[in-house]
């Protein structure tokens, strides 16, 4: 699938050298992680390098961004979960307070840059081929293809995988985890890592639970067992519901991005 990230191909062998490397970033990223099993594939030590290298770059990246005072949020998701209809919503929502633009990725086609440009909002395509997440060098290149100081925020929208984005800092300020009420009721147990990296969890596509016959309940008590740091927020695109809320927290942090001291 992507030999960037490790996700393709069978291990032939095993390197405690790496796992231990892979053991120290989940600790730097903050990152709740399992200890290695016996039965758990091998990791192979050129990730960990890759890895590194995408660390060194993402923070070249969040320095850029701190000092044009720009927020800049990853959203993740499994694929069709509803980032890019939430992005067309806050690009169309009439009291919106600020400024912003949509770095979007995909294996293929820039079918979801037209929608968002089609919205009225400023959206660059990253084609990624064979790599299921995007990384931290790839967002520097299309970052020239934007004006930054005529933005407040910068949406990156994440090719659509519940697994490899999370592995993989952009610079990002915080991330949004989406999870659609098509999805049922057990995906973080499922998908932790991507649970439990995100500042906020957007139960998407509201307006479908009674159809879908969502198990709010159970999907909220999965969540809180595996991720009860992220901020919750249910929300449906298509009626509106939950719009204000989500625009409001991504006006909170903002406004607390540019309160930040530079040093």
């Amino acid at each position: 699938m992507c030999d960037t990230c490790g996700c393709g191909g069978n291990q032939q062998h095993h390197d405690h050298g790496a796992d231990e490397a892979a053991h120290r970033r989940a600790h730097e990223l903050g990152l709740p992680h399992a200890h290695h099993h016996h039965d758990a594939p091998a990791v192979d030590p050129a990730v960990a390098v890759i890895l590194k290298e995408n660390d060194r770059l993402a923070e070249r990246n969040r320095g850029f961004f701190l000092a044009k005072k720009l927020l800049v949020l990853n959203l993740m998701s499994a694929p069709g979960a509803g980032k890019t209809a939430l992005l067309e919503a806050t690009f169309r929502a009439p009291h919106k307070t600020f400024r912003s633009a949509v770095i979007t990725g995909d294996l293929q086609t820039d079918n979801d840059a037209q929608r968002l440009r089609a919205a009225g909002g400023p959206a660059i395509q990253i084609t990624t081929g064979t790599a299921c997440h995007l990384d931290a060098h790839m967002l520097q290149h299309a970052l020239a293809q934007l004006d930054l100081d005529a933005l407040d925020v910068l949406f990156i929208e994440n090719v659509g995988n519940l697994v490899c984005p999370t592995l993989f800092d952009l610079g990002e300020d915080a991330r949004v985890a989406l999870w659609s009420v098509t999805e049922g009721d057990d995906k973080p147990l499922k998908y932790p890592q991507i649970f439990q990296s995100a500042a906020l969890t957007v139960i998407s596509k509201s307006d479908l639970a009674a159809v879908t016959e969502f198990p709010r309940d159970a999907a909220l008590a999965h969540l809180r067992q595996v991720a009860p740091q992220t901020e919750v927020l249910e929300l449906s695109a298509q009626t509106g519901a939950g719009l204000d809320a989500w625009l409001g927290w991504v006006g909170a942090r903002l406004a607390a991005k540019r309160a930040r001291p530079l040093h």
